[in-house]
């Protein structure tokens, strides 16, 4: 089976950033202006692919990672300049200080929607209807559980009253008429997030530029799924997890990595013909064009962890029905657009379920050189059906990583890259750009020449991450005639 076969028909390349990441004054960037304006510079530079984090609403921590919803949007990425222009709000024109906060956004969301309320054209209320009626089957769990998340001052669901826990009818009726008001801005912010989102990927596709999403595998335990589905998940009577999913002790941790994550109910899902993952996947392809799956390698087998321990070493290997989730789902979408993400140690039975649906696969170079020939992330071992990255949100930037090598390493570096004239990160870049892989991805802090200090993410650590952003004022002057000069030299224009 390759149900996959025709995913890339061309050579293209692409930049990893998160909307997040994008100029602007307030607290993160957005899905306007600046969104558009980036569009355009991908357009400029010959790129076509846009490839973002994860869309969904975050915790405290901010990571896309751990989203209270596998369906909905980010309501912080709701552009406000939109709202005005739509005639729903009024000219912002608090002092700076007042918007770099989430709170001045989500207050300008609750007046936009009075707005709405009281000035929406007939049109517009209609879109709206159609909006909630279209997705009621994710977004009325979501808003009521967003809703009562508030009420309960952010406490996880399992913390909550046990008629709301439980999800006793009458207390979920009680609640949906005590939190109208709530429930209903939540969907607003929903249609909105949706409205401008499509916008904005109708721009980006006209410009020739492909939205390249990405879903986690796992989903957070304090999230509207888990909570209004149970049944899909490992829990007990109680609700808690009985296992939970990590990693096991490698090379970089002694004790492994224990996420905390519920596993799934895959008996259940299995002899219920897999829908959750069809609704998941539906929601997803709606979205973007092209989808990375994190952590692929635990449809094949996942370390399972009981919910007591503290660490991942007492995890065991349990065998997952990746195959029979893929063929399910092949039969429903046909074609399934998606890179796996098959980072670590991955072994022979993950590869061959990986190509057996037609996946390609990542290869990041700031992995390649540890001195070996054999390194399977070296270029000359990479393979068509590879996606090449210098390197991921995961990762430092290339030239911080650089510059953290020993000599002896830089020289090993610049022998096989072979480009001594020119300065990190573009070795790398040309590097991954120049590889037989189908698809490459440079993250924007490379483009830029970002050093230290500029990482999005640094993983097994909860603060300091998910914050950066970068400024126009920081492309060089030409860098877009730039790339698209290396775009066209090895063969990555479409």
């Amino acid at each position: 089976m390759t149900t996959g076969a025709t995913l890339f028909t061309q050579r293209r390349a692409g930049v990893v950033l998160h909307p997040t990441s994008l100029p602007g004054p307030l607290a993160n960037g957005d899905l306007g202006d600046a969104a558009w304006r980036f569009v355009d510079f991908l357009h400029a530079s010959g790129f076509s692919v846009w490839q973002i984090l994860p869309h969904g609403p975050t915790h405290e921590d901010r990571s896309p990672y751990q989203s209270l919803s596998v369906h909905a949007g980010n309501p912080l990425w709701i552009s406000l300049d939109r709202l005005v222009e739509a005639g729903w709000l009024s000219k912002l024109e608090l002092p700076s200080a007042n918007r770099e906060s989430d709170d001045f956004r989500y207050q300008q969301l609750r007046l936009a929607h009075r707005g709405f309320e009281y000035g929406a054209a007939d049109e517009e209320r209609r879109a709206y209807s159609a909006f909630r009626q279209e997705h009621a089957g994710w977004l009325d769990d979501y808003a009521l559980f967003i809703a009562l998340r508030e009420e309960q001052e952010h406490r996880s669901w399992l913390d909550w009253p046990e008629p709301l826990k439980n999800r006793d009818d009458a207390a979920l009726k009680q609640a949906r008429t005590r939190l109208t008001s709530s429930i209903e801005q939540v969907c607003f912010e929903q249609f909105i997030f949706y409205r401008q989102w499509h916008a904005l990927k109708q721009y980006a596709n006209e410009k020739g530029v492909t939205l390249f999403g990405d879903l986690p595998i796992y989903v957070s335990l304090d999230s509207a799924d888990v909570w209004s589905q149970r049944e899909q998940f490992d829990l007990d009577d109680s609700g808690s997890p009985r296992t939970v999913a990590g990693v096991p002790p490698d090379y970089f941790s002694e004790t492994g990595q224990r996420w905390g994550n519920p596993h799934y109910n895959w008996k259940h899902m299995r002899a219920d013909h897999f829908s959750w993952w069809q609704t998941r996947l539906e929601s997803t392809f709606a979205l973007y064009d092209l989808v990375r799956i994190d952590h692929f390698r635990g449809f094949e087998a996942y370390w399972s962890i009981p919910a007591e321990s503290e660490t991942a070493i007492d995890g065991e290997w349990v065998k997952a029905p990746g195959e029979a989730l893929f063929a399910s789902l092949a039969k429903t979408f046909g074609s399934l657009p998606v890179v796996a993400e098959d980072l670590g140690v991955i072994t022979d039975e993950v590869t061959a379920l990986r190509k057996q649906f037609g996946f390609p696969g990542m290869r990041v170079l700031q992995f390649a050189f540890d001195g070996t020939g054999s390194n399977p992330y070296l270029p000359h071992q990479h393979e068509v059906d590879d996606a090449i990255y210098t390197g991921t949100h995961d990762n430092d930037t290339t030239l911080a990583w650089y510059n953290e090598l020993d000599s002896t390493g830089r020289d090993h570096v610049r022998e096989y890259l072979g480009y001594p004239e020119e300065a990190m990160p573009w070795p790398l870049i040309r590097t991954a750009l120049a590889s037989v892989g189908c698809l490459a991805i440079v993250p924007m802090q490379d483009l830029l020449g970002l050093g230290a200090g500029n990482r999005m993410n640094t993983p097994g650590t909860i603060k300091g991450n998910w914050q950066w952003r970068f400024d126009w004022a920081q492309l060089p002057e030409g860098l877009a005639g730039r790339l698209h000069h290396l775009l066209m030299l090895y063969g990555r224009l479409l």
